[in-house]
């Protein structure tokens, strides 16, 4: 028998081979997400400098990108303190808001009129503007940090909340079932089905209002601080330094990312079934 037959019959699935595809696969899929998203905003951006050189626009109209940067190097040296102090808010904002919306959507789960009379608050709490709302906590709570995290949490516990009460009361029927037939107590059926069958959706709310975390803290900071990324743009406006501003939405989007991604981690090391379940649904036959 040759070498090579001898190889094919030793090593028939060649699982070095099978290794090494698994992270060039999950190379190509982050490639095909996220190659067109960057190759859009690259020709934007580049469409955005040729548009204000070509028509020769106001810097504070419109500066162009290269001028963001050079007000970027200018201000990398204030900027951390006021990117710290807005993370602080939002981290802290979004803890509550986890608090706060998983204990209201255990509760709405568990008792059936805690969600008759909750839910419906749930939904109108989301028609009054986080704007209008933000001068009064500043009254209340003063300019400090507390008014900020009240504002980040009253914007992310909504989706926390609906999400995960979604996925609690959503658990499979037969698991239930299956675990009051064995004598199990309302615990036990919480414990051991409903929030294992909540965490993706507990998760999916998480996301989003991680998205909008650093916002609220921005809204807050709008109507009232001494630091952070809110007060650098309200300064930078009324100094008609509109490339400031630029730097600092584009810092806002960039912490937000960061967010995002942080909160999409935990739900892969929290949840590894559900993107098992992925890979295996994407494996080629």
């Amino acid at each position: 028998m040759s070498a090579g037959a001898k190889a094919a019959v030793e090593f028939p699935d060649r699982p070095g081979r099978r290794v090494l595809a698994k992270p060039l696969r999950a190379g190509r899929r982050a490639l095909a997400a996220y190659l067109p998203a960057t190759l859009l905003l690259v020709a934007l951006v580049g469409v955005w400098e040729a548009w204000v050189r070509v028509f020769d626009t106001k810097p504070y109209v419109l500066p162009a990108p290269s001028r963001v940067w050079d007000a970027f190097l200018e201000t990398r040296d204030i900027l951390p303190g006021h990117i710290r102090t807005t993370v602080a808010e939002a981290a802290i904002g979004l803890g509550v808001a986890v608090a706060v919306g998983v204990g209201l959507a255990l509760a709405m789960a568990t008792w059936p009129l805690v969600r008759r009379v909750f839910y419906p608050i749930l939904i109108v709490s989301q028609t009054i503007p986080m704007v209008v709302l933000a001068p009064l906590l500043i009254i209340w709570f003063g300019f400090g940090l507390t008014p900020k995290v009240v504002i980040v949490a009253l914007i992310g516990f909504f989706p926390i909340a609906v999400a995960t009460v979604d996925g609690l009361t959503g658990a499979d029927g037969d698991m239930i079932g299956l675990i009051r037939s064995m004598g199990g107590r309302k615990r036990a059926e919480l414990w051991y089905v409903r929030i294992p069958a909540a965490l993706p959706s507990f998760f999916a709310g998480l996301k989003i209002a991680a998205a909008y975390a650093v916002l609220g803290a921005v809204i807050g900071e709008w109507v009232g601080a001494s630091s952070g990324l809110g007060i650098f743009i309200t300064r930078s406006q009324n100094s008609f330094r509109v490339d400031r501003v630029f730097v600092a939405t584009a810092v806002v989007a960039l912490v937000s990312i960061g967010l995002f991604a942080a909160v999409t981690i935990a739900a892969r090391l929290a949840t590894p079934w559900m993107y098992i379940r992925q890979g295996e649904e994407e494996e080629p036959l």
